[in-house]
C-alpha cells in the first residue's frame, strides 16, 4: 500500500506561482513512477507531468510546458510541482498518483495507468 497526501494549493493570481508537494508513505518511495494530474469542474482528470523512477525521466502535458516543473527527492518521500505563470485556466483539483508497476524510464500519461492516489489540492487562479 502507498499513502499520498498533497499540499500547497491556494488562490493565487494570474502569473503567480505555487509549489504542490506530495508525501508519500507506506512503500519504497524510490521505485515509484510519479504523476500529477489535475481535474477541473465537470472535466475529466487529465495528465499534468510525470517523473519516472531511478531515471528521472519527466515528461509534461503540452499545456504546461515550460510553465511546470516537476521533481522528486526520494530520501524525503516526496515529489514537487513547481507552477509558475499560472493562468485561470489552470484551476482545478491537483491530485498525485503513484505507479507501482511501470518501468523507470516510464511516462505514464493515463490516469489509468496509475493505482495510487492522494486526496487532492485545490488551485484556484484569478484573473
Amino acid at each position: 500500500q502507498v499513502q499520498l497526501v498533497e499540499s500547497g494549493g491556494g488562490l493565487v493570481q494570474a502569473g503567480g506561482s505555487l509549489r504542490l508537494s506530495c508525501a508519500g508513505s507506506g512503500r519504497t518511495f524510490s521505485i515509484l513512477n510519479m504523476g500529477w494530474f489535475r481535474q477541473a469542474p465537470g472535466k475529466e482528470r487529465e495528465f499534468v507531468a510525470a517523473v519516472a523512477y531511478n531515471s528521472g525521466r519527466t515528461g509534461y502535458a503540452d499545456s504546461v510546458k515550460g510553465r511546470f516543473t516537476i521533481s522528486r527527492d526520494d530520501a524525503k518521500n516526496t515529489v514537487w510541482l513547481q507552477m509558475s505563470s499560472l493562468k485561470p485556466e489552470d484551476t482545478a483539483v491537483y491530485y498525485c498518483g503513484a505507479d507501482s508497476y511501470g518501468t523507470p524510464w516510464t511516462i505514464r500519461k493515463n490516469s489509468y495507468d496509475y493505482n495510487y492516489w492522494g486526496q487532492g489540492t485545490q488551485v484556484t487562479v484569478s484573473s
